[in-house]
């Protein structure tokens, strides 16, 4: 009886370690085929590529533009004239206020999360980026959860992605917040 345990613990441990060793390749070309997708369907340029990963920008435009809509509330005018989507028209995201904020939702004004003078999304650091994400605490008024950003949907994206999404929010061109005053 030992024997035979012995030998079906054997061979599960053999296919555990051949399905384990194919993993990496799949998943590495699922993720190669999302960041083709995100450097497709991104709607600005140039993109500053200098000292990053450019396989993590393109994924994280895949999660931005592909997945979560984030042009949508971070752009007061998000569609360019004759774009949008909404009136039957093919979509055409503006570049002159992508991500640059101002859309209001109540007494709430979505943010600027093009890059700041530094290169940073928000002028957020990653650490500071990945909390927002995983815990909706606003970085400027500390003790307060953001009440539009849907951050719970957010939160339990590894911290590949998370990265991904901060690391082409880094890239993409800055641009000033417009000035708007919500109800």
């Amino acid at each position: 009886m030992d024997k035979l345990v012995s030998s079906i613990v054997s061979a599960a441990v053999v296919a555990a370690a051949l399905i384990c060793a194919a993993l990496p390749a799949s998943a590495q070309e699922f993720l190669s085929n999302r960041g083709r997708i995100g450097y497709t369907i991104n709607p600005v340029s140039p993109l500053n590529l200098s000292h990053k990963d450019p396989n993590l920008v393109g994924l994280g435009s895949y999660w931005v533009n592909g997945m979560a809509g984030c042009n949508d509330c971070h752009s007061a005018a998000p569609y360019a004239s004759g774009g949008n989507p909404f009136l039957g028209q093919p979509k055409k995201i503006n570049p002159a206020t992508y991500m640059n904020g101002g859309m209001c939702f109540g007494p709430f004004e979505s943010r600027n999360i093009t890059p700041d003078a530094n290169g940073l999304p928000a002028g957020l650091t990653l650490k500071q980026f990945l909390n927002v994400m995983r815990t909706g605490n606003d970085p400027e008024d500390p003790g307060t959860l953001l009440q539009v950003m849907p951050w719970p949907d957010f939160q339990n994206l590894t911290n590949r992605d998370l990265t991904a999404i901060y690391t082409y929010l880094s890239a993409i061109p800055s641009l000033p917040t417009p000035s708007v005053t919500c109800p």
